[in-house]
């Protein structure tokens, strides 16, 4: 297996994106990301697209094709692949590329997410994210994501004792980071205040414990470790690579407050990265709600099961505290574009540990990215490092 590097790195403005179109959004993160590595697209041998439901939110299938078409990369008959794992198609698609250069299949690959989701109205939307969970026995009783993340803090907070302005606390910890990120769909610090006393979503959940609805992509490219320096001086090198995979259904779990798969596939991540939990300067992790960010620092390894409220309230995982989580602003504040975050979180990394992340930079050599598909069916973890 060869070393890999990221050597570009693009994504657009994460929103509400009216003026533009699935087919723009791809296109604008994949120029950006060019300009970043300064290759061209003549220079690119694979591409690897993160997408959960364009044929839902766009009408549209065939999205290797696409892409590859509306790159202008068609007539170069450059294999264009789409990857599909709910909401952690991005991360998976960047895993896809790191295993094609990894292995020497291929040199120079694009890993990208994108999603357009404001295109259909917030029943569609509800109903397209709920079939990322087992539509046959969640699904059909009405149980919405809101729901079933409800069920897991109701759980956890019944059995560790986190309180509800803990758990707020993660929103407005992430809306601070947001705020300094320009590509974030939300730009605006908010209080404990607005978060407990916004609109009841699935009880304890809150309005603004919930990422919210977004258009946007992201692009990275990959290249052998050896040849990286050929096109930037500042490689991100991969360290660390984990996949794993869980029940889709809650009901099968031993305890739905632990997603055993976030464990395995951190595990798996940490053992072929080489380093320790104490070796990690940031994590940007999948806090689709504000529950899911609690359950992922403990079950990433990062403290016990029961303290990571705790940690969160007294600024350990804010920028410049023992282990900051989310310096982009997360799902929650950044947006999240479902088949795009993925990408993101590997944008921001490289942004960070190359030291471009202005306002909120985090002074490290090493980060990690988290990235779930469902409540946990699918996860996706990579750890990178400066070169």
């Amino acid at each position: 297996m060869r070393e890999v590097a990221v050597i570009g790195v693009g994504c657009t403005k994460f929103g509400e994106k009216w003026e533009s179109s699935f087919r723009n959004l791809f296109v604008e993160a994949g120029a950006l990301a060019l300009e970043d590595a300064n290759i061209s697209g003549e220079q690119i041998d694979e591409i690897f697209v993160g997408n959960m439901s364009a044929g839902r939110f766009v009408e549209q299938e065939h999205i290797g094709a696409l892409i590859a078409d509306y790159a202008g990369l068609a007539t170069n008959n450059i294999p264009a692949t789409r990857v599909e794992a709910a909401c952690a198609s991005g991360g998976l698609s960047f895993k896809q590329a790191y295993t094609a250069v990894a292995s020497g299949m291929s040199d120079i690959v694009v890993a990208a997410g994108v999603e357009k989701m404001t295109d259909v109205g917030t029943e569609v939307t509800t109903d397209v994210l709920a079939a990322a969970a087992d539509r046959e026995w969640e699904g059909i009783a009405g149980v919405t994501f809101p729901g079933l993340y409800a069920m897991i803090a109701t759980d956890y907070m019944h059995r560790y004792g986190l309180t509800r302005e803990q758990l707020a606390q993660v929103a407005v910890k992430n809306h601070e980071n947001g705020a300094k990120n320009p590509n974030a769909q939300f730009q605006k610090p908010i209080t404990l205040d607005t978060v407990l006393n916004s609109t009841l979503v699935a009880d304890p959940l809150r309005l603004f414990d919930c990422s919210p609805v977004t258009d946007g992509a992201a692009a990275v490219i990959l290249a052998p470790l050896d040849r990286a320096r050929e096109f930037t001086d500042t490689p991100i090198k991969v360290l660390g690579a984990g996949q794993a995979s869980s029940t889709i259904a809650l009901h099968d779990r031993k305890d739905i407050s632990t997603i055993d798969a976030t464990v395995a596939a951190g595990n798996r991540a940490f053992k072929m990265a080489g380093v320790e939990r104490k070796d990690i300067g940031f994590v940007e992790v999948h806090d689709c709600f504000t529950i899911a960010e609690i359950c992922a620092i403990e079950d990433l390894g990062f403290c016990k099961k029961g303290e990571a409220g705790r940690l969160t309230e007294e600024g350990q995982t804010a920028i410049g505290g023992k282990i900051p989580i989310n310096p982009s602003g997360g799902l929650k504040a950044c947006g999240h574009p479902v088949g795009a975050t993925g990408i993101k979180q590997v944008y921001e990394t490289v942004k960070q540990l190359r030291g471009d992340a202005k306002g909120r930079q985090i002074d490290t050599e090493i980060g990690m990215t988290h990235n779930v598909g469902g409540t946990g069916a699918t996860v996706v973890c990579h750890i990178f490092g400066r070169a």
